[in-house]
C-alpha cells in the first residue's frame, strides 16, 4: 500500500507519499480501507517532535478518518461496513488496523467525508458542552479559536442549547464564519475582554471555553462570580500559573478537560457518535470543511493548516 511518511521531524516538506508495508490486523481489530483522513494540529505537532511518536521512522501520521471494513470475519463487522474512528493511529495510509471497539459504524446518511471531518472536534465539542460544563439556556458562553474546527462546532451546539455566544477569532474571514455558525457577537483578540463586558453589563460569561492558553488569566478575569471556564488546549503557548486565590476571591470553577477521559469503551463511543450524527441530521450541526487535499498531497495540507487560514475542518482524501 501507500503511505503519507516521513522519517525526520522538521516542515511539511518532509512528508513523502511512498510504498509502505500494508498493516497486519492483531487480536480484536480490522483493516478499513480508507476514504477521507480528518488534519488535526496534533499531527503537525507529532510531525515538528513536539508530541510523542511511537515506533520508529518512517512514522505514519493521523488519528480519525473514516473507509470501509476490507477483510476480516468478525459478523458485527462484515467485510463493506461503512465506519469511522477518532482515536486510532497511523490513519494517512490507504490501509489502517483499527481496534474493533473504536470503529463506529457510520449510517447511510453519514458520508465518509462528514465522519471525518466531526468525530475528533464534534466529540470534543460534545463533552464540552455536557461534561465539562452542563450548559443551560441563556448562558453566556465565550468561545475562544471559534472558526476552528472545535470551534465552528462549539458554537452551534451552544446555540442549540439557548446559550448567548461570543466567539473570539483572529481575522474578520473568520469572525464572519463564527457569525454564520450562530454566534451572536464575534470580535477579534483585541476586543473580546471589553466585549464579554458589554455584552454582559459588566457581569461577566456563565463560561469560557479555552483552547489558546496564554489567554487563560483574561478569561478568569471575563468569568463572572461564581463562573466557569474550561481549559482544553494550549494552541498559542502554555498558561501562566494560576493563584488559587483567584477561584476563591469570585468563587470560580477552573476546570480542565480531555476526550480519551470521557470516551471509556465501545459503548460510550457509539452512543455520543450516534448523538453527534442525529444533530447533524436535524439540521442543528453544520460541519465546516475549510478544504480538500488528496492524501498523497499531504505536504500541502499541514502547510496550509499552518497558515492559519482553515476556516473549519482540513480533509485528506483517497
Amino acid at each position: 500500500m501507500h503511505a503519507l511518511t516521513f522519517d525526520h521531524f522538521g516542515p511539511a516538506e518532509v512528508l513523502h507519499w511512498t510504498e509502505h508495508p500494508a498493516p497486519v490486523p492483531g487480536p480484536g481489530q480490522l483493516l478499513v480501507r480508507m476514504q477521507a483522513v480528518g488534519l488535526n494540529f496534533a499531527d503537525v505537532y507529532r510531525r515538528n517532535g513536539n508530541y510523542h511518536l511511537s515506533g520508529t521512522a518512517p512514522w505514519v501520521l493521523g488519528y480519525e478518518g473514516a473507509g470501509v471494513v476490507e477483510g476480516g470475519n468478525d459478523p458485527s463487522f462484515p467485510s463493506g461496513t461503512r465506519v469511522g474512528f477518532a482515536d486510532m493511529p497511523h490513519a494517512n495510509a490507504e490501509l489502517v488496523a483499527v481496534d474493533r471497539d473504536r470503529l463506529i459504524p457510520l449510517p447511510d446518511d453519514i458520508d465518509a467525508e462528514t465522519a471525518a471531518a466531526v468525530l475528533l472536534q464534534g466529540l470534543t465539542a460534545q463533552y464540552l458542552v455536557s461534561d465539562s460544563f452542563r450548559v443551560q439556556p441563556g448562558d453566556v458562553a465565550v468561545v475562544h479559536a471559534a472558526a476552528g474546527g472545535v470551534g465552528l462546532l462549539l458554537v452551534q451546539m451552544l446555540k442549540a442549547l439557548g446559550a448567548v455566544v461570543l466567539g473570539v477569532a483572529s481575522s474578520e474571514a473568520k469572525r464572519d464564519a463564527v457569525i454564520t455558525a450562530g454566534a451572536d457577537v464575534a470580535v477579534g483578540y483585541d476586543q473580546w475582554v471589553s466585549a464579554t463586558k458589554a455584552l454582559t453589563g459588566g457581569h461577566g460569561a456563565t463560561v469560557v471555553f479555552d483552547s489558546v492558553g496564554r489567554t487563560l488569566g483574561d478569561s478568569l478575569a471575563v468569568a463572572r462570580i461564581g463562573g466557569t471556564v474550561v481549559f482544553y488546549g494550549m494552541a498559542a503557548g502554555d498558561p501562566a500559573p494560576v493563584d488559587p486565590r483567584v477561584l476563591m476571591d469570585r468563587s470560580l470553577t477552573l476546570t480542565g478537560g480531555d476526550l480519551w477521559n470521557v470516551l471509556t469503551g465501545a459503548e460510550v463511543r457509539r452512543e455520543r457518535a450516534a448523538a453527534l450524527f442525529e444533530q447533524i441530521r436535524n439540521g442543528l450541526l453544520k460541519p465546516c470543511i475549510a478544504a480538500r487535499f488528496p492524501l498523497r498531497e499531504g505536504a500541502k495540507a499541514h502547510a496550509y493548516l499552518e497558515s492559519r487560514a482553515a476556516i473549519g475542518k482540513v480533509l485528506l482524501t483517497l
